[in-house]
């Protein structure tokens, strides 16, 4: 009773600071998920720890994210140009040269674990800043967006969990999470593509065919996304990524699903965008 008051009070205050940050200003946004960042990069090089065969650069590695980070948002505003952006690539490759001098064993599963930790947790959060606005710049931030996002992803998750401890009987894969099932992954698309439809009668930045779309997007590269974080707590045999979230585990646990949705999301966004311009 206590663990479950716990996570429901965690969640709860979760909510209401993500919803406060998306309403205040895309400036409070931005720099809510640049700890978010921050933080979920440093508990994925803690899964590797210290003392195993791989020692992954985690502080230059945590540095090398919040730079991509903050320097995709800033080109896109139009506040640097392609040029202050491209520095992207010399400083990618400090991973690298540093290695040289770090004299440690395995030094290229070092440098892939390091450059893994920007790729899984620092692209789907730059991406996912940018699925706030209606062009590829940081022009016309719209909070309905945003929340909308939001609202379809906790009602996936939501309703995959529900549906799945009610009905659910066949495995959908056992050998990485023997607890979700194919109940419980329709059952959720199912309750997600209702969402959406209620979400299309208030939030009209997109249409109703849009919010159906990324509903889709989300119920199934959501899942996807808590698999395969799944799979990486099991191959370093833990049970959550961390601690931060009483009840709910760390910020990887948390956002799983997000780092797989936001940049198919994003993707849909501003192709669908680009067709239209085209």
């Amino acid at each position: 009773m206590k663990k479950l008051f716990t996570r429901a009070l965690t969640g709860l205050v979760f909510v209401a600071v993500l919803v406060t940050a998306i309403l205040i200003h895309p400036i409070a946004y931005f720099l809510l998920f640049g700890l978010i960042t921050g933080f979920g990069m440093f508990e994925f090089y803690r899964l590797f720890g210290d003392s195993g065969p791989v020692k992954a650069n985690r502080n230059l590695g945590i540095l090398t994210g919040l730079f991509f980070y903050t320097i995709t948002c800033l080109f896109a505003s139009g506040l640097v140009s392609i040029i202050t952006y491209l520095f992207i690539i010399p400083i990618l490759s400090l991973i690298f040269i540093n290695e040289l001098y770090r004299k440690l064993e395995n030094p290229f599963p070092n440098i892939g674990i390091t450059l893994l930790g920007i790729i899984y947790v620092s692209v789907p959060f730059s991406l996912l800043i940018l699925n706030g606005f209606t062009s590829f710049s940081l022009v016309g931030y719209s909070a309905k967006l945003v929340l909308g996002f939001f609202f379809l992803q906790w009602a996936s998750d939501t309703g995959a969990y529900l549906v799945g401890i009610s009905i659910g009987k066949h495995p959908l894969f056992p050998r990485v999470s023997p607890k979700k099932s194919w109940e419980g992954f329709i059952g959720g698309v199912i309750i997600t593509q209702v969402i959406a439809i209620v979400i299309s009668l208030y939030f009209t930045v997109l249409s109703t065919f849009d919010w159906i779309v990324i509903a889709t997007i989300i119920s199934i590269f959501g899942v996807l996304g808590d698999l395969v974080e799944s799979l990486l707590k099991r191959s370093v045999h833990v049970k959550d990524s961390g601690t931060l979230l009483p009840g709910h585990g760390g910020i990887l646990d948390r956002f799983d699903s997000v780092i797989f949705s936001a940049p198919i999301v994003f993707l849909y966004l501003h192709l669908k965008n680009a067709i239209i311009l085209f």
